[in-house]
């Protein structure tokens, strides 16, 4: 072993025994991740094998990447894809930036009551389950509901808006944005305490109204904040809560609202189609991570701010 090496254990070995209390207590995390983030790792064997658990993991056959090319040869490929990156980039087209906007708007009220009561009206969705909230959308929007009762009052024939696959996204999108507004809000204002209130008072002294001190101070202030939660959110692109879609949807809006991780628990859990569906998470997962990696090389490139 080189001097260098032997250096560098010696340190490490200064280290564990100077802060052996801190690595005692972070022994719990580091099991937690190793049992149950890194030990499941072993099953993902199964996505190149023909699994099956009379055989167990480790005797199952070895078929390569037939599970893969099935996948991609399949009927429901594109349509995964498309429902997939559809129902993404609505989100973010229309999810991402409402807590934004709604925590800008809340940092230009003035009277404090006033903004509390708004921040918790907003914030009490987010305690809603899943359940109830398709729940209340099945009761709203049934033909029977408030929504068409409403709408006929004003001529409009009522319609099972759950039952149509043009309206899937829209309602999917739509009550998300709702349920998580106000919550998605607290790290933005969490990030405008941070921002020099003497930049507020130097851009008063130079005439600039609460219009401009937003564009050019709280926006800016804000903006690294902005682009972590982004490229955060490039690498769930390929992902969709899929409780939530497995509640609402039903075989009239699958050409809508299949996604793939509703396809995977349709096929794994209910046609037991292990191997298959560990091959499409796989590759699911191996996507997320490439945009992960290439939003965080995109903003190194153009910004300061990366994940690492």
């Amino acid at each position: 072993m080189s001097r260098s090496s032997n250096s560098r254990w010696i340190t490490v070995g200064r280290d564990l025994k100077r802060n052996k209390l801190l690595y005692l207590m972070a022994l719990p995390v580091i099991a937690y991740y190793l049992i149950f983030d890194y030990g499941p790792m072993y099953g993902l064997q199964i996505a190149v094998k023909d699994y099956s658990p009379g055989d167990g993991i480790w005797n199952s056959p070895w078929v390569g990447f037939h599970h893969f090319i099935e996948f991609f040869n399949s009927y429901y490929f594109w349509r995964l894809i498309r429902n997939t990156l559809l129902i993404n980039v609505y989100e973010l087209i229309f999810g991402f930036p409402a807590p934004i906007i709604l925590a800008l708007l809340l940092n230009e009220l003035r009277r404090q009551v006033f903004k509390r009561i708004v921040q918790t009206i907003t914030y009490l969705p987010h305690f809603i389950s899943v359940v109830v909230v398709v729940g209340m959308l099945v009761d709203f929007l049934a033909r029977d509901g408030v929504v068409n009762q409403v709408l006929s009052s004003l001529g409009v024939a009522p319609r099972s808006y759950l039952s149509e696959p043009e309206w899937f996204r829209f309602l999917y999108v739509s009550s998300g944005i709702w349920q998580q507004v106000g919550w998605g809000s607290i790290i933005y204002l969490a990030a405008l305490t941070n921002i020099d209130p003497t930049l507020y008072e130097a851009a008063k002294v130079d005439g600039a109204g609460r219009w401009k001190q937003m564009i050019h101070i709280t926006v800016p202030g804000i903006m690294p904040t902005v682009i972590i939660l982004l490229i955060l959110k490039m690498g769930s692109m390929m992902s969709v809560g899929s409780e939530k879609i497995l509640l609402m949807y039903n075989p009239l809006t699958y050409d809508t609202a299949d996604v793939i991780s509703t396809f995977v628990y349709r096929k794994g859990i209910l046609e037991a189609s292990y191997s298959y569906t560990t091959a499409v998470g796989l590759f699911n997962a191996v996507i997320a991570l490439s945009l992960l990696i290439l939003s965080n090389s995109v903003s190194k490139r153009v910004s300061e701010t990366k994940l690492w």
